[in-house]
């Protein structure tokens, strides 16, 4: 059986730590309903807008990757929970991974309402400004 390597401190070095609990499909299905706080409806609504489409990476087909991402959302959204498959959960990681990535950035000029990265967030389901 393999030792785990410790650093000077007596603490096992971050690479042989256990794997986080982030990866459990529960810990991953209650990240995902914390972060995305649009319901279906208001997801496939604000996928239609002119706002929605003026932001994001085009994805090679003339739609962005967060309207592809806020579509698939919407699907999960709607899906029994019991029946998410593996690549649902990996869907759900990504936009987790996104939402706190993008969230901590903040907008690069003060108008947060009209700003492309409230824009961009809203695209994969989450308002910064709803409360």
């Amino acid at each position: 059986m393999p030792t785990t390597k410790e650093k000077p401190n007596g603490k096992p070095s971050a690479a042989r730590q256990p794997k986080a609990d982030k990866d459990r499909p529960d810990e991953i299905y209650s990240d995902f309903k914390k972060l995305v706080n649009m319901d279906g409806g208001e997801i496939d609504k604000w996928l239609k807008t002119d706002e929605s489409r003026s932001v994001g990476q085009d994805s090679g087909d003339g739609k962005s990757i967060g309207a592809k991402s806020g579509a698939k959302i919407v699907k999960l959204l709607a899906k029994d929970h019991a029946k998410l498959t593996n690549a649902d959960l990996e869907h759900m990681k990504k936009v987790v991974s996104y939402i706190s990535r993008h969230s901590a950035q903040g907008p690069t000029k003060s108008d947060r309402e009209n700003s492309p990265w409230r824009y961009s967030l809203m695209n994969w389901g989450h308002d910064p400004l709803k409360k």
